[in-house]
């Protein structure tokens, strides 16, 4: 092994590397975060599932999605990962906590509590997988013609309409995306602190960029079942 190989593997075997792996596979994350808001968020311009589907075919279809596709769950395993290793190097490294120690003084709930976080948001993640993701890749959907060009579509809105027209699996999608919301605001400001992105002339943008994107992204996630859900009461 040389010596620039050894000085790299001992990098993110330490506790400064694990946290910039955690920064930069969260960026990662940050970004696909991004685009599946997008494209859920079709359910609300048509309420058909139409256009939903469409864009979900495209995205399915894509080769180069496909293949970021492995590449996002390979990101996403390692950051829950390195997530959990990190945890508990920082727990090792103190056994036993200060007698007079006040966490609440020294970080907030939120940034304390983001493995907790972290496993509410694993559940929410197995759960969506087996309802979506393992269904149309495997275990197979009804298709539907796409309205535009002669080609078979799968019907994934209306697999949503049966998914989210039970109100427990809704409350628990509700619930996930607070957790969602709690661990962006925390994780947003750290994936860039921890890749050394930030700098005071920048900071309160970051910070402001940071908490909307914590606040309107898991809230447009959260609406998407409670809509589908009113529309299969007859509410909306």
């Amino acid at each position: 092994m040389s010596a620039a190989t050894h000085k790299s593997s001992a990098l993110f075997k330490s506790s400064l590397g694990k946290k910039y792996l955690m920064g930069l596979t969260g960026l990662f994350l940050i970004s696909f975060l991004l685009v599946h808001c997008f494209i859920n968020a079709m359910v609300f311009f048509d309420r058909s599932g139409s256009l939903f589907n469409e864009y979900a075919h495209f995205m399915g279809t894509n080769i180069i999605i496909r293949i970021m596709e492995v590449v996002l769950f390979a990101g996403l395993l390692l950051h829950i990962i390195d997530g959990l290793m990190l945890y508990f190097q920082n727990r090792a490294a103190r056994p036993q906590g200060y007698a007079y120690n006040k966490p609440n003084a020294n970080s907030s709930w939120y940034s304390r509590s983001m493995a907790i976080l972290g496993t509410l948001l694993l559940i929410f993640l197995i759960m969506h997988l087996y309802h979506f993701w393992l269904k149309s890749r495997f275990l197979g959907l009804p298709e539907v013609p796409h309205p535009q060009f002669n080609v078979q579509m799968l019907d994934l809105y209306s697999e949503m309409v049966v998914v989210f027209s039970f109100l427990p699996v809704v409350i628990l999608y509700v619930l996930a995306q607070v957790a969602l919301a709690y661990h962006l605001l925390h994780g947003f400001w750290s994936a860039f602190q921890s890749l050394g992105l930030n700098h005071t002339k920048y900071n309160n943008a970051i910070h402001m960029a940071g908490t909307a994107f914590a606040i309107v992204i898991p809230f447009i996630f959260a609406l998407m079942p409670i809509v589908i859900y009113l529309r299969t009461i007859g509410v909306m």
